[in-house]
């Protein structure tokens, strides 16, 4: 675990609103650093990005590297570790994984801190417009290269954090860990780093400048400070150290006095009675202490489970859970119960409660997170919980919202109609939700706490009551090649294979489907709609002359929305 064979307990502070606060002061930042150093801090977290703006890249390195340079202290003692593939652009957060960014960054980094090699290195957060395993092949061959000793990650998933270590090994993760935020407790990160000791780096260890007032008034905290002689503040970070000597806290102090406390929580050893009135008023943090197979079952409930169906939007969930039904289990849905997942959790006591032991729930628990509760929750009832995964495909799952829709509707909904109806029938949602889900989805582990996981590939049933027959044209790769007169701009296409070596063949290819009994279905796009270069009628008069050209009726489908992710 990094750091290796380290000689020094890891006392950690997060060096960020030194340099990004708009009355920041030099000076003043400068006795902040010494007096941590003085308190004992061993560990510094910076970054190129903890700047004003892009003009200001490496201001909180420097920073550093100057406070360590006039200090008296022993400096060997005091680790840093940096962070690159995060950029200032007028002052904004904007992600860039690029390997050759990240090369430069390092670098530059590297100058900055005034160091041969970078002790730990960190991607900052991953770039969506970037392959993962490209930033972290980049930041591998740093490390093969001398010019960074570790390589660490910032702001991931499990699924990311597994990505990276099949590439290079991985010696530290930071994401955001505190009382008030318990997201990476219930995402599987923490265990995760606990469980295969990867150093856990908590930023924001108390919430936040927003979170002080709560965190000095919470009554759990000020009562377990009063037992000690200490501040809330260090009972929040004492509980954190307590979790697991993996994770390490990173406050950013911006005052003397507060640098000159960092150390404090160290001191403090939580006693059994303070474990359990802490982890009863934040829950989370037991998820650390205690797995759900670790909990006995009542001898009533060995025949009982709780089944999570998941999957996409359009899945097949719903299907799925009323076979369940039929086989006298109780269902669970948010959409007939109404506010978040986890308000399904009262829900579910209250089944369990009335004796029912067998419950399916069907909803889309997209994330590590948003399943960790209802985990916790039956492990502590007595009951495992069976994963059932429904692999669909995004395409798969497409088509079944698309024929769920024309069932219920009789038709497609359009972009408005969609947005306006699915705020009472959460069946009729756009393309985005799919995508959004797809980019989002995290797929179940047996990390989780799953008494198994069963994967059920898509399978679409053939339908007796189908028994006719189409060929689908791309309407718009006939009107670029026909001589047909054009009102409007056609999109610009390489057409259907068959329908680009001349007319006479086009026209010859559909008549013969015609004739021997197939449907033509047309598609086409028309953007000049949405920027209003072209009107509807336009668009109908031209796909009207091109089907009179042909000489074969078709049924034409067309997109009118320009340019960008489907809305339609």
């Amino acid at each position: 675990m990094w750091p290796p064979n380290a000689a020094v307990p890891l006392i950690g502070m997060g060096g960020m609103r030194l340099s990004t606060d708009r009355d920041r002061d030099e000076a003043r930042a400068i006795g902040v650093l010494h007096a941590a150093f003085d308190a004992g801090v061993t560990f510094l977290d910076t970054a190129d990005a903890y700047c004003w703006d892009e003009h200001d890249a490496g201001h909180n390195e420097r920073l550093i590297a100057r406070a360590l340079a006039t200090w008296t202290g022993d400096r060997a003692r005091i680790r840093v570790a940096t962070k690159g593939g995060l950029t200032r652009p007028h002052g904004e957060w904007v992600a860039d994984g690029r390997a050759h960014h990240l090369v430069a960054a390092c670098e530059a980094s590297r100058r900055a801190l005034g160091v041969e090699r970078i002790d730990l290195y960190q991607l900052h957060a991953p770039d969506p417009r970037t392959p993962l395993s490209t930033s972290v092949r980049a930041l591998a061959s740093l490390k093969r290269d001398g010019v960074i000793e570790h390589i660490g990650l910032c702001n991931v998933n499990v699924g990311q954090i597994e990505e990276a270590r099949r590439i290079t090994e991985i010696a530290a993760v930071q994401v955001e860990l505190s009382v008030w935020h318990d997201d990476n407790f219930l995402s599987g990160v923490a265990e995760y780093c606990v469980t295969n000791g990867i150093r856990l780096i908590a930023h924001r260890p108390l919430g936040g400048p927003q979170r002080s007032r709560r965190t000095l008034s919470d009554p759990v905290l000020i009562n377990v400070a009063a037992r000690h002689g200490v501040t809330p503040f260090d009972v929040a970070l004492a509980w954190l150290r307590d979790l697991s000597d993996v994770i390490v806290p990173i406050p950013g102090p911006t005052r003397v006095e507060t640098a000159s406390s960092l150390a404090r929580p160290h001191t403090i050893h939580l006693t059994d009675e303070d474990r359990a009135v802490l982890d009863e008023r934040f829950p989370a943090g037991q998820l650390l202490r205690r797995s759900p197979a670790s909990v006995k079952r009542s001898p009533w409930q060995q025949a009982g489970e709780v089944v999570l169906i998941m999957g996409l939007p359009g899945a097949g969930k719903s299907t799925a859970a009323r076979t369940f039904v039929e086989q006298g289990y109780a269902r669970l849905n948010r959409d007939d119960e109404g506010g978040s997942l986890r308000d399904l959790l009262p829900a579910l006591d209250r089944l369990i409660d009335s004796g029912t032991s067998r419950i399916v729930l069907d909803n889309t628990y997209v994330s590590r997170k948003s399943r960790a509760w209802l985990i916790q929750s039956a492990a502590k009832r007595g009951l495992p919980v069976r994963c059932v995964w429904l692999s669909t495909s995004v395409e798969d799952a497409q088509v079944n919202a698309t024929w769920r829709m024309v069932e219920k509707f009789g038709r497609l909904l359009g972009p408005e109609e969609m947005r306006q109806t699915v705020k009472h029938d959460v069946s009729a949602f756009g393309p985005a939700v799919q995508f959004r889900y797809q980019r989002e989805l995290e797929p179940p582990h047996p990390s989780e706490g799953f008494s198994r996981i069963e994967t059920i590939p898509f399978e679409r049933r053939r339908d007796a009551s189908f028994t006719n027959r189409a060929v689908i044209v791309w309407c718009d790769g006939i009107l670029n090649q026909a001589p047909v007169a054009r009102p409007f701009y056609p999109s610009t296409s390489s057409g259907c294979p068959e329908l680009v070596e001349g007319q006479s063949r086009d026209r010859e290819i559909l008549r013969r489907y015609a004739a021997d009994g197939w449907r033509v279905l047309g598609l086409g796009w028309q953007p000049g709609i949405a920027d209003e270069t072209v009107t509807p009628e336009q668009v109908e008069t031209g796909y009207a002359q091109m089907q009179e050209q042909v000489g074969v009726a078709m049924d034409i489908l067309y997109c009118p929305h320009g340019g960008g992710p489907p809305v339609c």
